[in-house]
């Protein structure tokens, strides 16, 4: 970590833990988080906004920012392509920002090879059952669809143990609590103390390096 770098968090999780509600809630909480845009080249869905959900793009335009390197992960989904582009993560890092990706297991994965640093959160269900009945109330899978994401998560919680914490997401209050705990102190670790308050530590003849 450099002396200007911020904190890269990766929330993930399978489908109908919990994810996306509680990132949503954590960004309202703390505003100077924040989200990672991904791109993708989809259609837009109705109520999606360019630049505040994803950064729309053609395939030449994704396949071309992969082979410049400019991707820090990136998978081909249903025959669209989705990835996290470097350019804005490097840009909040340099600012000393701390940015939020949410993210699967194998995004996760190939962003540690980037950002080593990265802190992994992994979300859990209370129970697989718990898991199928969000799902089915969400209304928005037909059943088949349901199994298909109920036998995915067993494979995607097989890698929880990649991840630095693990919240138990059985009551969203008491998870969102935790998953604020988890970026303070992160913020509180030397390293990013140190970066943040280099003149302090100057002062007081504390050396900008752990031992």
């Amino acid at each position: 970590m450099t002396s200007s770098s911020g904190n890269i968090f990766m929330v993930v999780a399978p489908s109908g833990a919990g994810k996306s509600s509680l990132v949503n809630a954590l960004l309202a909480e703390d505003p100077s988080l924040q989200l990672s845009i991904s791109c993708t080249t989809r259609a837009p869905r109705p109520g999606e906004e360019a630049g505040k959900h994803y950064r729309f793009v053609t395939a030449d335009e994704f396949l071309a920012m992969r082979d410049q390197n400019a991707m820090l992960e990136w998978a081909e989904v249903h025959g669209n392509f989705y990835g996290t582009p470097r350019d804005r993560i490097d840009q909040a890092l340099g600012q000393g920002k701390d940015i939020l990706l949410e993210i699967d297991w194998q995004g996760a994965r190939q962003v540690r090879e980037h950002y080593p640093q990265a802190v992994g959160i992994f979300i859990l269900p209370p129970s697989i059952e718990a898991l199928e009945m969000r799902l089915t109330n969400r209304g928005q899978d037909a059943p088949h669809v349901i199994s298909r994401r109920l036998l995915a998560a067993g494979g995607e919680m097989s890698h929880v143990s990649e991840c630095q914490y693990v919240i138990i997401n059985q009551e969203f209050s008491t998870a969102l609590l935790q998953l604020g705990q988890i970026v303070a102190a992160t913020r509180l670790r030397y390293a990013t103390q140190a970066a943040r308050n280099a003149d302090l530590f100057s002062q007081l003849g504390i050396s900008k390096t752990p031992a």
